[in-house]
């Protein structure tokens, strides 16, 4: 059984969808979270939320993009709790399009805060994780970092960036103590296949070879697992939460 007494984490873009189901597993689970996204007013909702069921969660809203901001994230969790022992870098946003039509800002932001962001949180952590000789970090990207995707060119190339840069970091830090990992989501339920019509949905599901939307709670369980000590000889994957999807690519 996995547990988490005693350790501290925190889970950016964890207000909702994939983030969310993260953060309440570790929680439930015995783990002190910090909860984060940039809106001020769903972190403290979520907290307090979460806290209702019992479990010991705090917050802090962060544009994780500026690192001066993730930076204070990490410090008002070392301060909070006297250290980090997991770091799970969940926080992102889409602005899809066609190449050919895409705007150089919407490339920029993309990339600015579902890559730097991951840069700005890791460069943050490391220090306190490398004191306590400690620490779990998950990247969570995407299948379209594998398979591409049309109209997310920006979003993609964001996500494969993250398999690149997690299996680097986990080569200059593996023996600190520190195991780095990538998750790489399916089609799951979220906001934005909620919105999708039946027919759409019917669709994608017979491309998955599970025959399934996923869960955030299937992303959840595979993250709290590469977060204990049970993954403690894994480092440098990349693991896919997908049906089976990849198969077909």
């Amino acid at each position: 059984m996995i547990n988490f007494q005693g350790k501290i984490a925190i889970v950016t873009g964890s207000t909702r969808g994939i983030g969310r189901a993260i953060a309440e597993t570790l929680a439930k689970n015995d783990c002190s979270v910090v909860i984060s996204s940039r809106n001020n007013e769903a972190v403290q909702s979520t907290v307090n939320e979460l806290k209702s069921l019992g479990y010991q969660v705090s917050g802090y809203a962060a544009d994780i993009s500026n690192i001066d901001e993730a930076k204070a994230l990490v410090n008002f969790a070392v301060e909070k709790y006297g250290k980090v022992d997991i770091l799970i870098n969940n926080a992102g946003i889409t602005k899809d399009g066609l190449l050919m039509r895409m705007k150089v800002e919407d490339w920029d932001e993309v990339l600015h805060v579902n890559l730097t962001g991951i840069f700005n949180m890791c460069q943050a952590i490391l220090r306190p994780m490398m004191k306590n000789r400690y620490g779990r970090i998950i990247n969570i990207s995407s299948i379209v970092g594998q398979m591409g995707n049309a109209g997310q060119i920006n979003y993609s190339a964001a996500k494969a960036g993250i398999l690149g840069f997690t299996k680097s970091l986990a080569r200059e830090i593996s023996s600190r103590g520190i195991t780095v990992n990538a998750i790489a989501p399916g089609y799951i339920e979220t906001d934005m296949t909620q919105a999708m019509s039946e027919t759409a949905k019917e669709t994608l599901t017979l491309q998955i070879p599970l025959g399934r939307i996923g869960s955030g709670e299937d992303v959840a369980h595979l993250s709290a697992f590469l977060a204990s000590d049970l993954a403690s000889y894994i480092t440098g994957q990349v693991v896919n939460v997908d049906g089976g999807l990849v198969m077909q690519g």
